[in-house]
């Protein structure tokens, strides 16, 4: 499957819609397209998977190693790989857009704010495209998407510009309405503020979908892996409005191991009868009152004080405390399985890619060995002074003090997301 990489200049400069109008443009002419997100990002891969219909993969080097970025890339499906990158094309010290490009030897088309410029365009470009050679990277900048760009005179003083070696790959037109709105942990996911198929057409009609396929080309072939064997166990995956971020290859990665049912406890699901429980993160600070009244968390509470195995991940981890206080002030009361209150603030409380090692055996790591996810959170815990940790904090920040995975009976709690490829779920379904 060949593949293309939309990366930016900076953060905010347009990546994501220029990436979904990329995707619109090729899907209308008649491609079948794999999005995918370089870094560990849940909610543009949402916008990208309104559009398509299609899962969107996650590329990133921290979380899956080079082996793993290429493994997960030939999972997708589809004529054409569409990969948005994640802040600027060189930002970020352990994965950038660079790196995961560099890893999938893929080509790069910069996304460029041309609002006030037309030769500065073309130099910034070039700029883009020297820094690789200078800092030693493999890295091949070989086009150009104008964002912001007017056409006549605007657009042809761009493209006239545009030194031998980087494609003019089209503009994006500046339209009020080419805009998705945020909110403290990013945009608005793809089902609460999706662009329209009439503005998605705006941003694609000046896109040159011929000249993309041309640039696209194919990664590397990945090594194999020793498949582990299916155990006969069954794991409930919470799926609803409060818990939403989770990875594809999460899910792909319990089935392959063990019979997944998911259940909804913000649209009044029983918990199902199961082995063990997941529960991703989200959005429980916009449903607190419905997780407070949810049959499943009273169910999950007597369940976990029974000894059923429990891994929550930041959103998880929420609503596996005692209490939850948004910043409206209001208190609400969560499953009660873990001694902590958790506290919304109007400001994030961390955001990094994080290193765990473990103290002691536990859901996603035996004792010694260390794992690696990330954290984005605007909450704070406040835990009992003899709560238990799974986790010493090598990189990032933790629960608390450095310390990572809060633990009570057979439940885990952590702020920190993992992905398959660092072997957590395995993990998870062997200790079952």
């Amino acid at each position: 499957m060949n593949g293309v990489v939309i990366a930016g200049t900076r953060s905010g400069v347009g990546k994501t819609v220029a990436t979904l109008g990329v995707i619109h443009a090729l899907e209308t002419a008649g491609a079948s397209v794999q999005p995918a997100k370089a870094g560990p990002d849940f909610i543009d891969p949402s916008h990208h998977e309104r559009v398509v219909g299609r899962r969107s993969r996650t590329l990133d080097r921290w979380l899956q190693g080079e082996p793993g970025i290429r493994r997960n890339y030939h999972r997708g499906e589809g004529d054409l790989c569409v990969v948005e990158g994640v802040m600027g094309l060189y930002d970020g010290d352990a994965s950038s857009t660079a790196m995961v490009a560099e890893a999938l030897d893929l080509p790069v088309v910069l996304v460029v704010d041309a609002k006030a410029g037309m030769e500065s365009v073309a130099a910034t470009a070039l700029g883009f495209q020297q820094y690789a050679s200078n800092a030693d990277r493999d890295i091949d900048v070989t086009g150009v998407i104008a964002q912001r760009a007017h056409g006549g005179r605007h657009e042809r003083g761009i493209r006239e510009a545009l030194p031998d070696g980087i494609t003019y790959c089209g503009r994006i037109p500046p339209r009020d309405e080419l805009v998705i709105p945020d909110r403290h942990l990013g945009l608005h996911m793809g089902d609460e503020a999706p662009l329209s198929p009439a503005v998605l057409d705006t941003a694609s009609e000046h896109l040159r979908i011929d000249v993309l396929r041309d640039v696209a080309r194919p990664p590397p072939e990945p090594a194999p892996v020793a498949e582990r064997s299916p155990r006969n166990k069954r794991i409930a995956v919470a799926r609803d409005e409060a818990f939403r971020f989770c990875y594809p290859a999460t899910i792909e990665r319990l089935r392959a191991r063990a019979d997944v049912c998911t259940f909804a406890p913000v649209e009044g699901d029983d918990l199902p009868d199961c082995d063990g429980v997941y529960l991703p993160g989200g959005y429980p600070e916009l449903h607190a009152e419905s997780l407070a009244n949810s049959a499943a968390m009273g169910q999950l509470r007597e369940r976990a004080s029974d000894g059923l195995a429990v891994f929550g991940e930041c959103g998880g981890l929420i609503a596996l405390s005692e209490t939850l206080t948004t910043t409206d002030g209001e208190t609400h009361e969560m499953a009660g399985v873990l001694p902590a209150r958790v506290r919304m603030h109007d400001r994030y409380q961390a955001l990094d890619h994080v290193e765990l090692r473990a103290r002691t055996d536990a859901h996603t790591a035996s004792a010694g060995e260390t794992v690696r996810g990330h954290e984005f959170h605007y909450s704070s815990a406040d835990v009992d002074p003899d709560a238990r940790f799974a986790f010493d904090v090598e990189r990032g920040d933790g629960i608390d003090d450095g310390r990572e995975g809060l633990m009570e009976y057979d439940t885990l709690g952590t702020y920190c997301h993992v992905h398959p490829e660092s072997g957590a779920f395995d993990a998870f379904v062997d200790r079952l």
